[in-house]
């Protein structure tokens, strides 16, 4: 039987999500909990990887075993052993073959910015205090976003993709009074995209780059081209969705 975990981590003491041979990361931790609450060897399978520092309200990750669980027992359970910055909320019942990466058909992701100093906001934030930004210049530039498929210019170098194709269904930032969050959502995302996006915006909301440059990098295909990439611990994956038919519901 096949069982979707889903969970959310804040990932400031790790790693990030995927096994590493010497580093703590969430993927680790949850491998130990289940295995030592369903007394066998269980590795589960993420819906993605996040970087460093960067976190996730809600990730999905899949794992097999034979006999049918007590679903609320082994949450609690798992819940005990994991530390407080890492919870499952639920798991779920799936089809034999359905996978967390490969059946998603959209991710959402934010990237949140913190306008001045705030100490309590130092490890889920990146903090402005010098810069004015033009919001509506930013928009403007993530709206060209939604023109585009190829992002090979935000993607980290030497990723192995097959393609650099992602369809971008929505891009917009939100300021709400002290905090600018950057909202995107897609079919898939590259390693690094998000970050190198929402670099490459500010440089247009500093003015230091123009919406005709920003389309111009686009098209450029070129990461020497786009802005620096924000730091990682202002992005949060936030939802990822799955056809409804993957759950089996008893």
């Amino acid at each position: 039987m096949r069982y979707f975990i889903e969970f959310a981590y804040k990932g400031t003491n790790y790693h990030g999500w995927q096994l590493q041979p010497n580093a703590v990361t969430v993927q680790e931790l949850l491998n130990k909990a289940f295995s030592v609450i369903l007394k066998e060897d269980i590795n589960v399978s993420g819906a993605g990887r996040t970087d460093a520092g960067v976190h996730a309200s809600q990730m999905y990750a899949h794992f097999d075993i034979e006999n049918e669980l007590a679903i609320d027992k082994i949450v609690y359970k798992v819940n005990a052993l994991l530390p407080n910055d890492i919870v499952v909320y639920d798991l779920l019942k799936t089809t034999d073959d359905a996978h967390t990466r490969f059946d998603a058909t959209s991710r959402s992701y934010e990237y949140r910015i913190f306008l001045g100093r705030n100490p309590f906001e130092i490890e889920t934030t990146w903090q402005h205090t010098n810069k004015k930004l033009n919001i509506d210049k930013m928009n403007a530039a993530a709206e060209i976003l939604l023109t585009f498929t190829n992002f090979k210019c935000f993607s980290r170098s030497n990723s192995d993709v097959t393609t650099y194709n992602c369809n971008v269904t929505k891009a917009v930032w939100v300021k709400t009074d002290k905090l600018l969050v950057f909202h995107i959502s897609a079919n898939r995302f590259l390693r690094n995209m998000v970050r190198a996006i929402v670099g490459t915006l500010l440089d247009v909301g500093t003015g230091k780059t123009s919406l005709e440059a920003f389309e111009q990098i686009i098209k450029s295909e070129n990461r020497c081209n786009a802005g620096p990439s924000a730091p990682p611990q202002g992005l949060f994956l936030t939802e990822i969705i799955y056809p409804k038919t993957i759950f089996i519901h008893e």
